[in-house]
């Protein structure tokens, strides 16, 4: 009992480690790092922008975004650039802004207008609202549906 207790522990202070240094990473990207009220700014002219998010999308659920926006996760974005409007501003978004500062990168280097890299981890943090999505409800199996549609 007491091996489980300590490998317990030992997980949770390699975990909380592992998020202190994620946050603590220097900033290396041209992109600007965006706070609140940079993005507060952006988002108040929604027709002028795309808030793009590029975590996967159990992140997103988890953890929530901004209210509208388009999701392509970071590893993806260069085979979807197509989907990607060249004639708004772009946010990108990812938990704490570092795959959305390297994803800015990649977009202004491709000709797309960046405004800057958000966290959305890091917007909360400042006393933004970030908004949790609720996963829609598991699909019932065939035969579940086609039983019902008997009675």
């Amino acid at each position: 009992m007491k091996k489980i207790k300590t490998a317990v522990l030992a997980l949770a202070l390699v975990s909380s480690v592992s998020a202190w240094a994620q946050q603590a990473q220097p900033w290396t990207y041209k992109t600007k790092q965006l706070e609140r009220a940079e993005v507060d700014a952006l988002l108040a002219a929604p027709d002028k922008l795309v808030v793009l998010d590029v975590r996967r999308p159990d992140e997103v659920v988890t953890k929530g975004s901004f209210p509208v926006f388009l999701n392509i996760q970071a590893k993806d974005v260069e085979n979807r650039l197509a989907y990607i409007p060249k004639d708004r501003v772009i946010v990108t978004v990812s938990n704490h802004a570092h795959r959305a500062g390297a994803i800015g990168d990649l977009l202004t280097a491709k000709g797309f207008k960046v405004a800057g890299a958000a966290g959305s981890e890091d917007y909360e943090a400042q006393g933004g609202k970030i908004v949790r999505i609720t996963p829609p409800a598991p699909a019932a199996p065939a035969k579940q549906v086609a039983a019902a549609g008997q009675n």
